[in-house]
């Protein structure tokens, strides 16, 4: 049977946006294949804020949750494997579920040979020639006498109110 895991995150995440709650996720980051900022990892766990304003192109999969969020400014690009997900909830009071371990998750935390690979690419920059510049172009406008510095605009007087009755 498959997991119902990837189902009921998808299922609760919906309901508490729905309820215009706070989604977090509680995650297992000693697990293979999880990618998190580790310096926010306490006690092996770390906690996401997956609500769409913390995060950018959020995809929940069967298999995996991958989003862009920033920690303490700087851009990461997060990876959580559905086995590595502990609990959905909602910040404000809680309400969610956590997950019991199941048994087809049970042999994942190391991906097997027949599982696909998830495979992230980063960003990379190469090296560009800039073309030669050309000759100025000089460009004539007809003098329209004007060459005073312009002039300051008057100041304006400070606001009142009157009471009209």
């Amino acid at each position: 049977m498959t997991p119902r895991r990837p189902y009921l995150v998808r299922a609760f995440y919906e309901w508490l946006l729905d309820n215009e709650l706070t989604p977090h996720l509680m995650v297992d980051a000693n697990m293979s294949g999880v990618r998190v900022p580790l310096e926010f990892v306490q006690d092996g766990q770390i906690i996401l804020n997956v609500a769409p304003r913390a995060v950018g192109n959020i995809e929940i999969s069967n298999e995996v949750i991958t989003f862009q969020a920033r920690f303490s400014g700087k851009p990461h690009s997060v990876i959580v494997p559905m086995y590595a997900v502990l609990a959905i909830y909602a910040r404000e009071n809680g309400a969610g579920t956590m997950f019991e371990p199941e048994e087809a998750y049970d042999n994942l935390d190391q991906p097997s040979n027949d599982e696909p690979k998830i495979s992230v690419e980063k960003p990379s920059l190469s090296a560009v020639t800039q073309p030669q510049p050309e000759a100025p172009t000089v460009i004539h406008r007809a003098d329209d006498g004007d060459d005073d510095p312009t002039p300051e605009p008057p100041k304006k007087s400070k606001p009142s109110l009157r009471v009209i009755k």
